[in-house]
């Protein structure tokens, strides 16, 4: 329970931190700096509370984590480049194609069998996708609608890419040390936008931008202490309760009311997404009680 009650915790404190970045309206780029550079203070002094520190940023494949952090910050820019042109819930139930092209990349880039659960969650989750895409898609919501959502996709698929990343070092990393050098990375990766069109915040925005990045960062410690409580498998369906966040702060402080295929297509996204989880646990009870047979064989 108390793993559950952080992952909700980290969900609500991302969407709080979307939100911020969207009211803001500063360039991607821009938001990236912020969104990474503030949180890194926090996280900082969660690894000393926790003794950490020193031991958890060790490293043996610096360069992974560049290409991680490469992806990762990519992803990131292009799901706040989307929040200009989208609503919060829109670019919420878009992002969540996420778990499902993890399968994809997975099969095709780690060799994971795409067995026939997958294969349908895979493909009732991108007909989710199409659904809420489709006004958009079908030129409806205007040039820029369309540019939203082909962006926020992408940001979608890179923060796939990033996540099997992320899993081909997990035998080798400690999250402390992806964590860390995933901000330090998209920090020093977004200066890199500062001639394609910076501003000079208000008062407001930089007030704005600075509490997204204390947020980023109290929701990445939320996350990660979340899975010293309980297995992934479990908490992955939470991750959902993002959507319910996302339609509150998109009524309530941007007047966004949401569609009926963006509920649609939502629906289905988050119906694949924890079909894929479920289908997960049980091959990994399955395979847990194939080594204990096979151990008690011996």
């Amino acid at each position: 329970m108390r793993g559950i009650g952080l992952m909700c915790a980290a969900i609500a404190v991302f969407t709080v931190m979307t939100a911020l970045i969207k009211a803001a309206a500063v360039p991607a780029g821009q938001a990236v700096f912020f969104r990474s550079f503030f949180a890194l203070p926090v996280i900082g002094l969660w690894l000393w509370a926790i003794k950490d520190l020193r031991d958890g940023l060790k490293t043996v494949r610096p360069w992974n984590h560049v290409i991680r952090g490469t992806a990762g910050t990519m992803a990131m820019g292009l799901g706040f480049a989307g929040l200009a042109y989208l609503p919060l819930p829109e670019v919420t139930a878009i992002r969540f194609a996420t778990p499902i092209m993890i399968v994809i990349f997975a099969a095709l880039i780690l060799g994971e069998k795409f067995r026939a659960v997958r294969m349908v969650a895979v493909f009732t989750g991108l007909i989710g996708v199409m659904i809420v895409m489709w006004p958009r898609l079908s030129f409806g919501g205007g040039d820029g609608a369309l540019f939203g959502a082909v962006v926020t996709l992408a940001s979608a698929a890179l923060a796939a890419l990033a996540q099997i990343f992320v899993k081909s070092m997990a035998g080798t990393e400690r999250t402390a040390a992806i964590v860390f050098y995933f901000s330090v990375t998209a920090a020093v990766l977004s200066l890199v936008t500062i001639p394609f069109g910076w501003v000079w915040p208000t008062g407001a925005q930089l007030a704005l931008l600075i509490g997204a990045g204390f947020a980023g960062g109290v929701g990445q410690i939320c996350l990660t202490s979340s899975y010293r409580f309980a297995e992934a498998s479990t908490l992955a369906p939470f991750t959902y309760t993002g959507m319910i966040w996302a339609l509150i702060i998109g009524y309530f402080v941007f007047s966004e009311v949401p569609t009926m295929p963006m509920l649609l297509g939502a629906g289905l996204v988050i119906l694949s997404g924890i079909a894929i989880v479920l289908r997960e646990q049980a091959l990994g009870l399955k395979k847990t009680a194939q080594r204990k047979l096979m151990a008690a064989g011996k």
